[in-house]
């Protein structure tokens, strides 16, 4: 398996909250959770997760999957869009709150963190995972698409600003913080995922004994080390209310 910085934060978070909480299990608010990537794996481990998700197709594939995991019991599916969270979701109610590929396609970013940020219970915190502006340059500088890099590096929310985009906006390190600091929020840690895990071939894993540790030991200290973070595929921020 991949080492993943995020992965790794996310356990520690909710082995904190299992400890506030006399051993009980941890509430996870999964904002956009889609067909239950997160949610099913985090139910298995133990939490009781709430998935928010506007579309029935996903949703209808994450009682499939909760249902074989046999977590079903555990996950909570409510059909909605994050600009009603409010509604749909009661305040100060999840020690994790996931906003994982969320803040790049909705309408108004500082209306969805504002929201996000209204369901952390005390003690809980915001997990927010996006695209980094400055890895899908290089991404498209590297294979050639030279004029789609440069579209990228000048548009304002660093999209590619052509129909059938599919993000709204992609973020830088500062960007990031400054969005989650609007909302009121102590931005604890900004990190990338995948800075040099991409990088490296399966076959050079599977060739050098040692070589999966070393990877993992390489990527825990490029994920917080600038400027190798700041052109991470994604950057991840914790920020707690």
């Amino acid at each position: 398996m991949r080492p993943d910085a995020v992965r790794r934060v996310l356990d520690a978070e909710l082995t904190a909250a299992r400890e506030r909480r006399g051993g009980e299990p941890p509430r996870v608010l999964d904002v956009g959770g889609g067909s239950g990537v997160l949610a099913v794996p985090l139910a298995v481990a133990g939490c009781a997760v709430t998935v928010v998700e506007p579309s029935p197709n996903a949703l209808a594939t994450l009682h499939r999957r909760a249902h074989e995991a046999g977590v079903a019991a555990l996950i909570t599916a409510v059909q909605g869009d994050s600009d009603a969270l409010a509604e749909l979701v009661k305040p100060a109610s999840a020690d994790l709150v996931l906003a994982h590929g969320l803040l790049e396609v909705v309408d108004d970013p500082a209306a969805t963190v504002a929201a996000l940020a209204g369901t952390v219970a005390p003690g809980g915190v915001l997990s927010v995972l996006v695209a980094n502006r400055y890895a899908a340059v290089l991404q498209r500088a590297i294979s050639g698409r030279l004029v789609d890099a440069r579209r990228l590096l000048d548009h304002e929310t660093g999209a590619l600003g052509l129909s059938g985009e599919a993000l709204l906006r992609r973020f830088d390190t500062a960007g990031l913080r400054d969005l989650l600091a609007a909302a009121g929020l102590t931005v604890e840690l900004v990190q990338g995922q995948s800075v040099v895990s991409d990088l490296v071939s399966g076959s050079v894993l599977e060739a050098n004994p040692g070589a999966v540790d070393a990877l993992a030991e390489l990527e825990a200290l490029a994920a917080v080390t600038p400027p190798l973070r700041d052109i991470a595929t994604k950057l991840h921020a914790i920020a707690r209310g």
